[in-house]
């Protein structure tokens, strides 16, 4: 069964889950900084997942991408696959801009995470979730402390 890893738990907002993926809002407000985490069990690199899966990842992130890019009016779409922190397969999605603190350098320890204000946190998460609505996606609780989010992601057969 899927289970997503405790620091993405603690360290992210959920918005909402394509077929694949769940989408996840970082709780760091100095950027727009999404995370797609496919929910797969045991799954901690790309080719660990099937062609169609890949393929289907690759369709969602392009997607968010695409969505982060018009709502945040960014300079540059930054997205990475890490996993030397967390081994769990996921995607980072974080809107750049050229005044930004971190430009050009990557965004990781260049400064405090930064709290969001709740207005703040509702208008983003908002504006991702009406942007990605419909096909392919489903909103989940606007803006919801992943942490309280009940029961786990429902396991989805490959």
């Amino acid at each position: 069964m899927f289970s997503l890893d405790q620091r993405l738990r603690d360290d992210t907002f959920v918005v909402g889950r394509f077929s694949l993926s769940l989408l996840l809002l970082s709780r760091d407000a100095n950027y727009p900084w999404c995370i797609l985490v496919p929910e797969r069990e045991n799954t901690y690199e790309l080719y660990h997942l099937s062609d169609e899966d890949q393929q289907q990842l690759i369709r969602e992130s392009s997607r968010l991408a695409e969505v982060m890019d018009s709502i945040f009016d960014a300079d540059k779409m930054n997205i990475a696959t890490l996993g030397n922190q967390v081994a769990q397969l996921h995607l980072h999605h974080i809107a750049r801009y050229k005044d930004d603190l971190a430009w050009p350098g990557p965004v990781w320890g260049k400064q405090a995470a930064k709290e969001y204000e709740p207005e703040v946190l509702r208008s983003r998460v908002e504006k991702l979730a009406n942007a990605l609505a419909g096909e392919g996606f489903t909103v989940l609780t606007e803006g919801a402390d992943i942490r309280s989010v009940s029961a786990p992601a429902p396991k989805i057969d490959c």
